[in-house]
């Protein structure tokens, strides 16, 4: 049976975010792939440069995510009075500015944000092909020494306990979650809500779609095309 690697997603504030309009960033249930490889790559000591390998690594998760306790959606309304003048510290190695025209600073900068407060989430992940380099045994060990600070989603949301569990064998992603102990105040593993993408494990018409954009174009910085999650049906509590 395959290995896969086990992620505990847990923090006050985490950020599954999704397709963001004008001012609004959302958040969906489950992490995108895109996040998973930021917080894989952020570990092993990649910048966003090598936007090859950050592809690649993208292309090769399978993924299974089980919401063990949801938490409560929480909005942050944010206001900023920018300068043209303001410098900021970026993981670049270079010191970023800004642009635009001085007419664009006269007013505060507007947005809202999305987190999920108090949550926790379990995944499992696998590389396909699971020998090329790196491998889940480059990850573990990268997670459990990171090269470069972790966050779940956004630079604020620091992870509120170890992130690797380490690896088990299991038929598929979905499997590894099902073998796996849920929290103590969690939801018991058949009735909490389970997400996979294609080839994690196997699909079945009961299975609820969701069409989303979860991967990103690390060459263009913007996320693109059209993928599926697809949602196991829960078991209801006796």
């Amino acid at each position: 049976m395959p290995a896969h690697l086990l992620l505990r997603l847990e923090a006050p504030l985490m950020s599954f975010g999704t397709t963001a309009v004008d001012h609004r960033r959302p958040v969906q249930a489950w992490p995108a792939v895109s996040m998973l490889t930021g917080l894989l790559a952020n570990a092993l000591g990649w910048d966003r440069s090598q936007s090859a390998a950050l592809d690649r690594l993208q292309a090769r998760i399978r993924w299974a995510a089980r919401i063990d306790r949801a938490g409560t959606l929480l909005n942050d309304f944010q206001t900023a009075q920018l300068s043209k003048d303001d410098r900021g510290w970026t993981t670049r190695g270079a010191v970023e500015s800004r642009g635009g025209g001085d007419a664009s600073y006269e007013s505060p900068h507007l947005r809202y944000r999305d987190y999920r407060a108090d949550a926790s989430v379990l995944v499992a992940l696998r590389l396909e092909p699971d020998a090329e380099p790196p491998t889940l045994a480059h990850l573990a060990a990268a997670l459990e020494a990171p090269r470069r600070p972790l966050f779940l989603g956004r630079k604020g949301c620091l992870p509120a306990t170890r992130i690797s569990l380490g690896l088990m064998e299991a038929s598929d992603a979905v499997a590894a979650l099902d073998k796996s102990s849920p929290t103590d105040d969690g939801d018991a593993p058949g009735t909490a809500a389970v997400y996979f993408n294609a080839g994690a494990a196997e699909i079945s018409p009961q299975h609820r779609m969701h069409h989303t954009t979860d991967e990103r174009r690390f060459d263009l910085d913007v996320h693109a095309g059209r993928q599926t999650v697809y949602e196991r049906a829960r078991k209801v509590p006796t």
